[in-house]
């Protein structure tokens, strides 16, 4: 229950038998009155979000050389499963697929998108952002981002965006449709990692972010159609960064 409770937080998804989805949760949005400067405000369970000190996204910038580890990826394939849930487009995955870092083993449950991006590298915004959202055993969590410049039409996304649900609550699981993750990744593993907190409400603290150093392409065609599907853009501002170091 820990591990779906804030998997659900993080995107805004309402599962059956969570607090969320007992309407318990303030709605918000990214424009007007409900938008990311008012979250703070809008709910006591979203105080963190304007008083957190570790909050994403960030710019990441300045950055300390480190010997990070390197993420092992243990991705199978799973059948589409892929809904809209009004603040992003998000395809859950199959249990059994993993990262390993540091000696420590999360599981894939699900990865979205955002437009343009959320995290930005020196300043530069990109055209879209992946997050892939792990849990470990005990319901941390550890988040890799990958980030997509505009260029040659990215045929993973074509997969996904062929399945697209377009209306806000709709849910499409297809069968004969199957997918992994994997295949979105760059083939260059390097990585920036920082800690920091969910994205969008309640903006809880204590997420391990690992940004991949090389972008991938999206057409922008593609990035385009989801950014419509959602009614415009869906990111987060950039936070500041305050004490953390952003190590590379």
């Amino acid at each position: 229950m820990k591990n779906t409770i804030i998997a659900t937080a993080f995107t805004g998804l309402l599962f059956a038998g969570t607090a969320f989805a007992s309407g318990h949760g303030a709605h918000w949005g990214y424009t007007g009155h409900e938008g990311p400067e008012f979250w703070g405000d809008l709910s006591s369970d979203y105080a963190v979000c304007k008083s957190g000190k570790n909050q994403a996204p960030i710019n990441i910038d300045n950055m300390t050389e480190a010997e990070l580890s390197p993420i092992v990826f243990h991705y199978a394939s799973t059948q589409m499963d892929i809904v809209n849930n009004g603040h992003t487009i998000q395809v859950n995955y199959a249990p059994g697929s993993t990262i390993t870092v540091d000696n420590h083993t999360y599981n894939l449950l699900q990865f979205h998108f955002h437009t343009p991006s959320e995290n930005t590298v020196k300043g530069r915004y990109f055209a879209m952002e992946a997050h892939l959202v792990h849990a470990d055993k005990d319901g941390n969590l550890a988040v890799v981002s990958v980030m997509f410049e505009e260029g040659a039409a990215n045929p993973f996304i074509n997969t996904v965006w062929a399945s697209m649900p377009e209306k806000v609550g709709d849910t499409k699981v297809v069968p004969e449709v199957t997918l992994n993750v994997t295949d979105m990744l760059p083939s260059d593993k390097a990585y920036y990692r920082f800690n920091a907190s969910l994205t969008t409400p309640p903006c809880s603290e204590g997420v391990r972010w690992m940004v991949m150093k090389a972008p991938v392409s999206v057409s922008k065609a593609q990035a385009k159609k989801f950014n419509a599907v959602m009614g415009g853009d869906n990111n987060r501002p950039v936070q500041p960064v305050n004490a953390r170091p952003i190590l590379k």
